[in-house]
């Protein structure tokens, strides 16, 4: 197979206006006529729903959640970036792309990258229409602060609500069009399977989660906005819910999966605490604004964080990486931390964290400052913990935490299935193997906003004259059948062990041997131990419930199921890629100083993966990336 990327001619910085004057348009009286299926309602699942609906398409959308308003997108906390220089400070789009395709190490295409830092111009306009209570300075103007990666100030934040009050804001509008009939929400609905006609995706198969019951719904197109898969680990910032079946089991319909193993550690999640926990909690990025991060110099340390003399602190970021300092990328930031903790460095009960210290920052500027920037944050870290963090250092540490990896997308975002269409964190697109905080939120909504729009409407133009797709097509009832077969499996099997077991067990192998670091020897194990705990699975799990009702610990099975088949990919696409790049540090290729080692000459493409069935091997395409702005550099933050 051949990748074709669809990357509009011309100069980089108007192939995005290039597209939109050559793409095909549907007349309002024949968006009615069309079926369009949007799975997810986080930020780029409501947007684009409501941006369908409001252009008269018809729409469905789907949640799994009991409310829209539940999507994962309300724990995005920081902020949402923008190049609208507005503090003046050298900051522009070109800036921003030039910031995004270096953090990403040189491993996501300019194309995307730089339409999405074009589009950010437009997305505060349209939130702060959209109510959104973005933070101001005394004489009203938006204010803005820094995220790691970047020496500019371009992230626009709500306090440390920002994915909240966004989602709020694209939840209106969904809601908008939900009441004047465009848009049909099914929530307590998840989807089980891609039903394909004739090679063109034209439904899904979902559960109600409420009754147990297997429904068909077909479409013209089909939106997947499902979010990331980072919850393979078990431990991590997302939430329970969260998963990667939607686009797994798209992919083993022929949707390309893409660098499936670049997973980010966000480096300031609070740190585990003991066995019984089954989620980490993330503190905003943004702490890195004002908060230095240290840890004792000498190991073993038992005193006090205030009881440590200022000699005798080791403020690691600031002594690796001067230029950045506490706002070093997330991928290097986490590395150091987990080397300061492994070498024996580390703080806690368990020994397993850092300091995040804001002494110098409240003397500077006061604590009222503080308190009006992070106020929700320290309140927050207080409720869980029971430490303030006005009084002494927040205990921090690295979490699992934003999928780059995910469906192969075009430039048009639509997937090797024709008609099927990924945005977010669903797909791969626009972040490279590290994501630079604030970009999150900023995809999600241009992909729903201001890009899918355009290219939805442009394959829909083609599918006028199809009529309706009917959902008695005898591949609607094959799907029906395989999911129904899948559900009996599981309920059949009457093992001993829980999901949580396989899923914790998972977790962890995954995050000794695929995570922070990987080597040619753990994941070749890996690989081995998680076929040995799918075996084992498949023989001894035990699902309590009935298949037909309410039964969230078949839910979690089906999920799980997945889990094992994403995990071994991960493991194959860490074990083909010879080199460290971003969230992907084998420890055989880097640095004297410790630090990746990437390498452009072999590894500058984009790996896409192939599901070639079970237990055969992933078939490997390459997408070569092409440079013609800028030359990849070695990624220097000193």
């Amino acid at each position: 197979m051949i990748l074709n990327s669809k990357i509009p001619q011309g100069p980089l910085e108007q192939k995005w206006d290039y597209y939109k004057k050559k793409a095909k348009l549907v007349n309002p009286a024949n968006r009615k006529k069309l079926d369009v299926i949007v799975v997810g309602t986080g930020l780029a699942g409501s947007s684009i729903a409501a941006s369908m609906g409001e252009m008269g398409y018809n729409v469905k959308s789907f949640c799994f959640q009991d409310s829209p308003r539940r999507a994962h997108s309300v724990a995005a906390q920081g902020g949402v970036n923008a190049a609208k220089n507005y503090k003046n400070d050298g900051d522009s789009v070109y800036r921003m792309f030039v910031d995004t395709l270096k953090g990403g190490d040189f491993r996501a295409r300019e194309a995307n990258v730089y339409r999405m830092a074009e589009c950010s111009l437009n997305l505060i306009d349209q939130a702060v229409a959209q109510g959104v209570p973005f933070g101001r300075e005394y004489g009203g103007y938006l204010n803005n602060r820094s995220f790691g990666g970047v020496q500019v100030s371009r992230t626009f934040y709500a306090r440390g609500q920002t994915g909240q009050q966004l989602l709020l804001g694209a939840y209106q509008a969904l809601m908008r069009q939900v009441g004047k009939g465009t848009v049909q929400l099914y929530s307590r609905h998840e989807m089980l399977d891609l039903v394909m006609i004739d090679g063109k995706a034209r439904g899904i198969i979902v559960r109600n989660l409420d009754t147990g019951e297997i429904e068909r719904h077909a479409a013209h197109t089909v939106v997947l906005a499902t979010g990331g898969y980072g919850k393979i680990y078990y431990l991590s910032t997302l939430a329970m819910g969260c998963n990667g079946s939607a686009i797994w089991r798209a992919h083993k319909k022929g949707a390309l999966m893409a660098s499936p193993s670049w997973i980010q550690v966000h480096p300031t999640s609070l740190p585990q605490s003991g066995d019984y926990q089954s989620k980490l909690t993330l503190m905003s990025e943004s702490l890195r604004n004002d908060g230095r991060i240290w840890v004792p110099s000498k190991t073993d340390e038992s005193r006090l964080p205030n009881d440590i003399p200022e000699n005798e602190r080791d403020y690691y970021l600031e002594r690796r990486y001067p230029a950045f300092g506490n706002l070093a990328p997330r991928d290097i930031s986490s590395r150091a931390a987990k080397e300061r903790i492994d070498a024996g460095f580390g703080i806690g009960p368990l020994k397993n964290a850092v300091y995040l210290d804001f002494s110098k920052a409240i003397r500077e500027q006061g604590k009222e400052k503080i308190q009006e920037k992070y106020g929700n944050l320290f309140d927050m870290y207080l409720k869980i913990t029971g430490y303030n963090a006005y009084n002494e250092p927040m205990m921090i540490s690295p979490s699992a935490h934003f999928s780059m990896g995910g469906l192969w997308v075009d430039y048009e975002l639509m997937t090797t299935i024709p008609g099927l269409f990924a945005l977010g964190e669903a797909n791969f697109a626009d972040h490279g193997a590290n994501r630079l905080g604030a970009n999150s939120l900023l995809q999600a909504s241009v992909d729903g906003y201001f890009i899918a729009p355009y290219t939805i409407a442009n394959y829909l133009a083609d599918e006028i004259h199809t009529g309706k797709i009917s959902s008695d097509a005898p591949e609607f009832e094959a799907a029906e059948n395989a999911v129904k077969k899948q559900i009996n499996d599981f309920m059949s099997i009457r093992g001993t062990k829980t999901v949580d077991y396989f899923h914790k067990t998972l977790g962890k192998l995954l995050y000794d041997y695929c995570g922070l670091a990987r080597n040619e020897e753990g994941l070749n194990y890996a690989i081995e131990e998680i076929r040995k705990l799918k075996e084992e699975f498949y023989r001894d799990v035990r699902v309590s419930g009935q298949g037909d009702a309410m039964n969230t610990e078949l839910e979690k099975a089906g999920r799980i199921a997945d889990y094992f088949e994403i995990g071994e990919l991960m493991c194959y696409d860490a074990l083909t890629r010879n080199e460290s790049c971003g969230a992907h540090f084998r420890e055989e290729f880097q640095t004297p100083d410790g630090e990746a080692l990437r390498n452009d000459a072999d590894y500058q493409f984009i790996s896409a993966w192939a599901w070639k069935g079970e237990n055969n091997e992933p078939e490997l395409i390459k997408e070569p990336l092409i440079f013609e702005e800028i030359q990849p550099t070695v990624r220097s933050y000193k």
